[in-house]
């Protein structure tokens, strides 16, 4: 499907959907309103029925377990369940086993990815080996190996010295840094949000101030050093006040918010259920509407923070059960859930999913560049059903699984290539 005329589309350009109109893919480039001398004989012709070309999203913070965890997922089930939910760059946490601390994992990694033929994989490079969080990493040739930027996923640094090491290394060599803000011992054996709901259940809590407490100081050695630096998964309205007031110092820092933190409270954990026992824990609904106006402010990107289990790592009691959810099958969908509910706009979703996330990594998304497409074709009017037959993770951790979604994922484009393609594509 490189050639391909799509009638009845509606591409989002310049902030807003455009009227229908007909748009070409030839040679993974997208060719708006086509002349006919342009078409060239033969070529496949669709109609998408007002579906929408939307920028792909870059996901900024997953885990694709492979290595060493492949009954929980592989590289190639994990990333064309990412392009299925129109995802087309992925950002893959470095806590795989072995850890991403050295090339020769870096490049498994991404070979693996190259035979996948799904959405493409951004790896992050370990910042310390093992990520023990006491020495640094050879930064440079990890980033040499193909690492995006270099991570602690959400394993401690010792302490502030070598963190501040640890920034003054990427700061010489322009390289970014993607930090979790977590206080591992503030957080201590916490395994909810720390508040009337965790009390009720007898569960040990996660107070906000073991991520403020973190993302402090963060802040202050990012603004001291100069590093360039990325705050992944957010959760906390204290933790958007702190990020605010930064950039108002003119602090050089993005950050991001996972799915699940914009989509459900910690309400979600009554009857222990273990789909909803998630790092960073899922907080009160006056977090969530922080978050949710940190992302209309272009503040907060969103990420999936995808993280796949078997079904029997979380068939254990709630404080016992793998941490972590499956969120690539019907990622688009659950997104734009937010729009029904009214939280968010289609602009504020494509902003904080694609645009947003392209211009921290440097990456053009846009449906107007000149570059290779990155895009998705989204149908609102359909349905996605997500059962356990359907999913194409191997990751059964699902929030929505037996439910049904509005709007449907129909194609995905990475880099120019069809990656992904709805059976009414292929029937048609």
């Amino acid at each position: 499907m490189n050639s391909l005329l799509i009638q009845q589309v509606r591409p989002f350009i310049d902030g807003q959907l455009q009227a229908s109109q007909s748009v070409m893919i030839n040679a993974g480039q997208l060719i708006l309103a086509p002349q006919d001398s342009q078409i060239p004989t033969g070529i496949k012709v669709i109609n998408a029925q007002d579906s929408w070309l939307l920028p792909g999203a870059i996901d900024l913070c997953a885990r694709i377990p492979e290595p060493g965890f492949t009954q929980k997922g592989s590289v190639q089930s994990e990333l064309k369940a990412a392009a299925a939910g129109g995802i087309t760059q992925v950002c893959s946490q470095p806590d795989s086993k072995p850890v991403t601390d050295s090339a020769a994992v870096i490049q498994l990694l991404l070979d693996k990815a190259d035979a996948a033929q799904g959405a493409q994989l951004l790896p992050l490079g370990a910042m310390t080996p093992g990520l023990e969080g006491d020495q640094i990493a050879n930064m440079v040739s990890l980033i040499e190996a193909g690492a995006i930027a270099l991570s602690n996923a959400r394993q401690p640094i010792k302490d502030s010295y070598v963190l501040r090491r640890l920034m003054e290394y990427a700061a010489t060599y322009d390289i970014t840094l993607v930090l979790a803000a977590n206080d591992a011992a503030l957080a201590a054996d916490g395994h909810m949000h720390e508040g009337a709901m965790a009390t009720r259940l007898g569960l040990n809590g996660i107070p906000a101030i073991a991520e403020t407490v973190a993302l402090a100081q963060i802040l202050l050695l990012a603004e001291a050093i100069g590093t360039r630096i990325h705050i992944t998964q957010i959760s906390c309205a204290e933790s958007v006040d702190m990020l605010h007031q930064a950039k108002q110092r003119g602090v050089a820092i993005s950050a991001d918010t996972c799915l699940s933190n914009l989509l459900f409270t910690d309400q979600m954990v009554m009857g222990y259920d273990s789909q909803y026992h998630v790092q960073p824990p899922l907080r009160s609904e006056t977090d969530r509407q922080a978050l949710l106006n940190a992302v209309k402010a272009g503040e907060l990107a969103i990420c999936s923070n995808h993280s796949p289990h078997e079904i029997a790592a979380k068939k254990a009691p709630f404080a016992d059960s793998a941490a972590g959810m499956s969120t690539f099958d019907g990622f688009a969908s659950q997104v734009f859930s937010l729009i029904d509910q009214a939280d968010l706009t289609l602009a504020d979703l494509v902003q904080a999913t694609s645009l947003l996330p392209g211009k921290i990594l440097g990456r053009e998304q846009d449906l107007n560049s000149d570059g290779a497409l990155n895009a998705y074709l989204y149908q609102p009017q359909q349905a996605s059903e997500l059962t356990h037959q359907s999913l194409l993770s191997s990751g059964h951790n699902h929030p929505f699984i037996n439910q049904t979604l509005a709007g449907k994922v129909m194609a995905t484009w990475c880099n120019g290539q069809c990656v992904y393609q709805d059976q009414y594509l292929c029937d048609a």
